[in-house]
């Protein structure tokens, strides 16, 4: 893919913004930044308008709870063509974190994620987009 050079004007505020940006997210220079926040317009973007994503759902459970690990299973089986696969792990004796990487549309894996972290016992959950290709 070939680079395309172009300039670009800003106000001394925005310019300190991006500056600011550039120092606290370690990015080598303001080109790499810029091309971070396009993408994550571009991301946000394929969210809101239910195109094909990928992602994780990441969610935190105490094991003893009554029912979750079926309803955990039940709910996945549910969407066994957006999910790609799960890691399991023990965080301490009573508290496991799962991230369970999924792949479709948008609206989908938000559904997805929603019946999960509903789920009676889920301690914290979230979802994280991105593009898909």
């Amino acid at each position: 893919m070939a680079v395309v050079r172009f300039g670009v004007s800003l106000e001394q505020e925005l310019l300190d913004a991006l500056d600011n940006f550039v120092t606290e997210n370690h990015f080598a220079n303001r080109s790499q930044a810029i091309r971070h926040m396009i993408a994550n317009n571009q991301v946000e973007h394929d969210w809101q308008n239910d195109s094909r994503v990928a992602g994780s759902i990441t969610i935190v459970y105490d094991h003893h709870k009554r029912d979750i690990l079926k309803n955990l299973t039940d709910i996945q089986h549910d969407y066994h063509d957006t999910i790609l696969s799960s890691q399991h792990f023990h965080l301490d004796h009573d508290n496991c974190l799962e991230i369970i990487a999924v792949k479709g549309q948008a609206n989908q894996l938000i559904q997805l994620s929603e019946r999960l972290i509903a789920i009676k016992g889920i301690l914290h959950g979230k979802l994280s987009m991105t593009k898909a290709e």
